[in-house]
């Protein structure tokens, strides 16, 4: 079963966060006891990083139910906040919807003009290499030849994987990355040759 990850994010002015995760804790007002009934049986984590509070629920739904908690309860505190906010975890990003992606050193390699993952493919002859880079060509993938060796570019790991199983070849970072490892060595290491 998939697992969602949701929060409300409020965020109160001056030091009034400590106050109000007290009433969150303890003793709520009557309208928002009212509201809570639908949560009751909920056990939902409450965190403070300053003055952000988070309140964490496993549903959409069930941080919905726990919003309307929280606006009741800060309407009856007297307290306006700066926000008040549902996010979602975006568990292949490791980042809350509503915090800006991070770019990460694939696209930013990819923005150089390089891929970022490679296949290094060892064929039985050159005849072989010239086959099989022709066809991944024509398949529109990015394909450097040097006698009996390919080198395959790949967007990302999985697809480099990927690539290999299907071309018994070997997965490594590629395009900048490998020149910023060994900038002063132009040469591609491929398993067995010369041994």
């Amino acid at each position: 079963m998939a697992r969602d990850d949701w929060r409300i994010r409020i965020e109160l002015d001056d030091e009034r966060a400590g106050g109000f995760l007290e009433r969150l804790g303890l003793d709520l007002g009557s309208r928002a006891r009212e509201l809570a009934k639908e949560l009751e049986e909920e056990r939902l984590p409450v965190s403070r990083d300053g003055e952000t509070i988070f309140v964490y629920a496993p549903s959409r739904l069930q941080a919905r139910k726990a919003q309307e908690v929280i606006e009741a309860e800060l309407e009856e505190a007297g307290l306006a906040p700066i926000v008040v906010r549902i996010e979602h975890w975006l568990a292949p990003e490791e980042r809350w919807d509503d915090e800006p992606k991070q770019e990460t050193w694939e696209e930013e390699v990819r923005e150089h003009g390089y891929a970022p993952w490679e296949v290094r493919v060892e064929c039985a002859s050159h005849g072989d290499a010239d086959d099989l880079a022709d066809r991944l060509e024509q398949e529109g993938v990015d394909v450097v030849r040097r006698w009996r060796y390919l080198v395959v570019g790949a967007a990302s790991r999985e697809e480099a994987e990927q690539l290999a199983e299907r071309l018994h070849g070997e997965v490594e970072p590629g395009g900048e990355l490998v020149w910023e490892a060994m900038p002063r060595n132009p040469f591609s290491i491929f398993g067995g040759i010369g041994g």
